[in-house]
């Protein structure tokens, strides 16, 4: 092959690739690509997980719903039958009502909060000895939606509880629902005061000794003398004094108060008392789940 063809073979080589090149670049000018989407994946959805955590926690409940639900409200209608109605003909009326329907309410308050308190310390406590808090831990949760999710199991047991238990006294003693909105808001305070408390006991305690102690030792005592079964009228001028100490005497009067429309102290007093006692119920329980005291390892 001489010199020029050589030269000749170069150009019509060169000639073809600049060809190719502008027919890529017109078709690329003609039809521009589109940038490239590569695939992310799906980013965790919180609300996902609390609504999870959320639905295990009711759903225990219901499952051993004669336990959790159907024990408690016999217990608290044989207090409304025996109480009541047995010892009601020998008891004058306590501010202008019988006495089967004055202790209805507290009796209901009475429940719900033990309800409450014993379903979240009970349910954290099982769920730090069977290391399943490590997995709610773990879960795309922020530390408010962790406490929530928890928390709702508990409201939700005290307040089917005390909606059984209207459903029952109400045909029986007639007990009225004067300050019905007043009554939603004693009840909403009282379960989630409740409920963040026995949160703060299931995650101190070490044992379900602990969790019946403060339970049995503590909450229930002050119930009783918290005039459920009383006027606080009726004590010695030395136990009215003391009665007007113990915070579940506000909580119950907050609840009589929604039931009947009569309290035996100012009724700003017993909301008040009964909301900040639960907001600081409730940030001791959010601080716990912030912080991971006593919750990891």
């Amino acid at each position: 092959m001489t010199t020029d063809d050589r030269a000749q073979s170069v150009d019509a080589t060169s000639a073809g690739g600049v060809g190719t090149q502008g027919v890529g670049s017109a078709s690329a000018e003609t039809h521009p690509r589109s940038p490239r989407q590569d695939p992310q994946p799906g980013a965790p959805d919180p609300w996902r997980s609390l609504l999870a955590l959320s639905g295990r926690e009711t759903l225990r409940v219901s499952k051993l719903w004669t336990q959790t639900i159907l024990a408690p409200v016999v217990a608290s209608f044989l207090f409304i039958l025996v109480f009541g109605l047995s010892l009601g003909t020998r008891i004058r009326e306590f501010e202008g009502y019988p006495y089967e329907v004055f202790i209805v309410p507290g009796l209901i308050a009475m429940a719900m909060a033990q309800a409450a308190f014993s379903n979240n310390s009970s349910s954290i406590l099982q769920a730090r000895n069977d290391r399943y808090i490590n997995d709610v831990l773990a879960a795309p949760m922020r530390s408010w939606q962790m406490n929530l999710g928890l928390t709702i199991g508990g409201v939700y047991r005290a307040l089917v509880i005390g909606a059984a238990l209207m459903a029952l006294a109400i045909p029986l003693t007639g007990v009225p629902v004067e300050r019905a909105p007043a009554l939603a808001v004693a009840v909403i305070l009282l379960v989630t005061l409740f409920a963040a408390l026995g949160t703060v006991v299931g995650i101190y305690a070490k044992s379900f000794d602990h969790h019946s102690f403060v339970n049995n030792i503590l909450i229930l005592p002050l119930t009783f003398l918290g005039g459920v079964f009383y006027s606080i009228e009726i004590l010695p001028p030395f136990w009215e004094a003391v009665s007007h100490a113990n915070p579940l005497f506000y909580m119950v009067n907050a609840v009589r108060y929604g039931f009947l429309g009569t309290s035996d102290v100012s009724v700003a007093l017993s909301f008040a008392v009964t909301a900040a006692m639960a907001a600081a119920v409730v940030a001791w329980a959010q601080w716990l789940f912030v912080t991971g005291r006593k919750l990891k390892p």
